[in-house]
């Protein structure tokens, strides 16, 4: 698959999508072709305060349950409530399927991610 260049990417396998302050999060296709099928999301309160590589939730699928790291740090304004009932989302849709949205604490502070050549790069390895 294709990674779309409108993301950054973690070395953990997350994206952010940033417009202005506001961030929207979620995994990589190859992330979720690891896990297999996505069964549960556990996802934090709106009103958190997260740091740059803090776990903000987990992800089950039925080989594995794993954290969710943050790429950027901030306050989480919005989870995603569809993936409560339809986590297979992360699936079929992993770069859609957003699973929070950060007001950005330094919507600069991007240093750390990769852009999309540079994570297929990665996953290629």
């Amino acid at each position: 698959m294709a990674y779309p260049a409108d993301l950054k990417y973690t070395k953990d396998h997350e994206w952010i999508r940033i417009a202005g302050d506001v961030a929207e999060i979620g995994i990589t296709d190859y992330a979720q072709q690891q896990l297999g099928d996505v069964v549960y999301v556990e996802l934090p309160e709106v009103g958190r305060q997260i740091a740059e590589g803090d776990s903000f939730g987990s992800i089950e699928s039925v080989k594995a349950v794993s954290e969710l790291f943050a790429p950027m740090g901030g306050q989480v304004i919005e989870v995603n409530p569809a993936l409560k009932d339809h986590p297979e989302s992360v699936n079929s849709r992993p770069h859609e399927s957003w699973m929070v949205k950060i007001k950005l604490a330094d919507p600069g502070a991007t240093g750390s991610l990769l852009d999309s050549a540079g994570y297929e790069r990665l996953v290629m390895t």
